[in-house]
């Protein structure tokens, strides 16, 4: 007979399944507390940083404060006498000018000297183009002046005075350091503002750029040049034989120049005396207009064609 022994059952393991870690419940509590420590732990952060800024901020006011106070009243920054004032570029400006406007600023201190104001004042004086101050620590100033140039002589009532091409006036330099060889400029007025003398001298920097074009420096030969009509640009030319008036209008001054210079030989072996030519006109050159003018009674004013067969007098 056998034996049969009962066998135990079997028992089945479960294996419990993992849980995500974003589905583990943690209690509220917990979470209102991690919440509260990391907020606390990011304000005590920007309160640190606010601190070294607000450090900071005091310390650099405080040097900013002490250096200002240094520069402002210590003696090593004071202009102490016109020996601290260095001059460049000037050469018919003359230091008692500079001197005018600078002066004051002696016994200031050179942080206090308001450049931009005093470069305008310089600018004021009429050889003065551009003018540039600047400090040189720690109590000297640099004055660089740029002049202007001078490109005629201007007739101003009984005086005779330097112009530049933009129509600014300035009186001869005291001192002859340079010769000037220009033409003289008439027909302006001692109270004309430069608004006025302004277009009128770009007109003469047409003329003598059209003169010399070619080279032969023409403008070199003018004696005067009248710009009191715009319509009517006359110019008296040295000749060894006698000075002549050119009205040349208003445009092609080097054409018409040309014309003069191509016949004025003619001109003179068919009239006595060759004082004005007009040459204005497209197809004809009017000879002594100017006189005729002065005298009508003994007028001498010949029509000439510019490319003369014969001459006729009127």
């Amino acid at each position: 007979m056998r034996n049969y022994v009962a066998s135990r059952p079997r028992r089945r393991r479960t294996i419990p399944r993992s849980t995500p870690a974003s589905s583990t419940s943690i209690p509220k509590s917990n979470r209102r507390s991690c919440a509260h420590k990391n907020a606390c732990q990011f304000a005590a952060g920007r309160v640190k940083i606010a601190a070294l800024v607000l450090g900071a901020a005091v310390i650099v006011g405080g040097a900013v404060s002490m250096v200002y106070g240094y520069g402002s009243h210590s003696w090593r920054f004071r202009i102490e006498s016109s020996d601290d004032l260095e001059i460049a570029g000037s050469e018919n400006v003359t230091r008692r000018q500079i001197m005018d406007v600078m002066g004051g600023d002696i016994g200031r201190n050179i942080f206090f000297v308001p450049l931009d104001q005093r470069k305008h004042q310089l600018e004021e004086i009429p050889w003065v183009e551009s003018a540039n101050v600047m400090r040189l620590l720690p109590n000297r100033l640099r004055v660089t002046i740029q002049e202007r140039t001078p490109v005629a002589f201007v007739q101003l009532g009984p005086k005779i005075a330097l112009i530049d091409a933009h129509g600014v006036v300035m009186d001869m330099p005291a001192t002859a350091a340079k010769h000037y060889s220009f033409p003289v400029i008439v027909g302006m007025g001692e109270q004309e503002p430069l608004s006025t003398r302004a277009p009128r001298m770009k007109t003469f920097t047409e003329l003598t750029r059209e003169l010399d074009a070619d080279g032969s420096h023409v403008s070199q030969d003018l004696s005067e040049v009248d710009l009191n009509d715009p319509d009517d640009v006359k110019i008296t030319v040295n000749d060894p034989q006698g000075d002549v008036l050119i009205h040349l209008g208003s445009s092609n001054f080097a054409d018409r120049y040309k014309i003069y210079k191509g016949h004025v030989q003619e001109w003179r072996q068919q009239f006595q005396h060759l004082d004005s030519v007009d040459l204005r006109y497209d197809r004809q050159v009017i000879v002594n207009p100017d006189a005729a003018r002065e005298a009508p009674a003994s007028s001498t004013t010949t029509m000439v064609p510019k490319h003369p067969a014969a001459v006729k007098k009127r």
